[in-house]
């Protein structure tokens, strides 16, 4: 039997013009960041009751963070955490405050300009390096971002290489088991998976705090701590 090619390519093409007119929808290349939060929408992470249920303060002191202290906030977002952490430090004290989304960099610029610190260096960083080169870093913190990271071992690698040999990295998601504020269940992180990335990138679990209503916190280092198994901390 003959097959005429070229009507069958003809009718392809005509069923998926009608498909792509009648869906709204335009055939094209996935985008990378789709997981990445909107710009537009850093107003839902400024409600009035944050502070009640992120518990900023403890995290910080979770993470030994003080005054005169050199730290991260990767993924910062609009900012929220990165004024927080620039008044802790204090003006002896310096936040490297990062984001691959030029539009978050802007906002936080503004934020700290108008919030009139001097203690904030803004970062455009990329999705696997956040550009911390050379620095010497007592503590990283990354909140509610792990879930958007496209290459989240080499992101975790590059971090660490920017910490001090007593550097601490912690990381916040919100727990799967439900409850309060926060994305879908099914977007939350399963701590195991965080703890392997950053095994694999060279990390190693010293604690897991339970302080937070809703998240957990996940403390790592460069190395294990004195007579401690990253086993018993799982």
């Amino acid at each position: 039997m003959h097959i005429d090619i070229t009507y069958l390519r003809v009718t392809v093409l005509v069923i998926v013009a009608i498909v792509t007119i009648e869906t709204g929808t335009a055939l094209q290349v996935s985008d990378p960041h789709g997981r990445l939060f909107p710009p537009e929408d850093l107003g839902l992470l400024e409600g009035p009751d944050r502070d009640a249920w992120q518990k900023p303060e403890q995290i910080m002191d979770a993470l030994a963070i003080s005054d005169g202290s050199k730290v991260a906030d990767l993924g910062a977002g609009g900012g929220w955490f990165t004024v927080r952490l620039a008044r802790r430090v204090g003006a002896n004290g310096i936040v490297y405050a990062e984001d691959i989304q030029p539009e978050m960099v802007e906002t936080i610029q503004r934020r700290v300009q108008r919030e009139g610190f001097n203690n904030v260096q803004v970062i455009l960083g990329v999705s696997d390096d956040p550009r911390l080169e050379g620095e010497k870093l007592d503590a990283i913190l990354i909140v509610d971002a792990f879930r958007e990271m496209d290459n989240p071992i080499s992101l975790l690698r590059n971090a660490a290489s920017a910490m001090a040999p007593s550097g601490r990295l912690g990381i916040v998601e919100f727990r799967k088991d439900g409850g309060g504020p926060g994305p879908p269940i099914e977007e939350r992180v399963d701590p195991k998976d965080i703890i392997r990335a950053a095994e694999s990138a060279g990390l190693q679990l010293t604690k897991r705090e339970t302080l937070l209503p809703y998240q957990y916190l996940l403390i790592f280092t460069t190395s294990p701590p004195s007579g401690t198994t990253t086993s018993s901390l799982k």
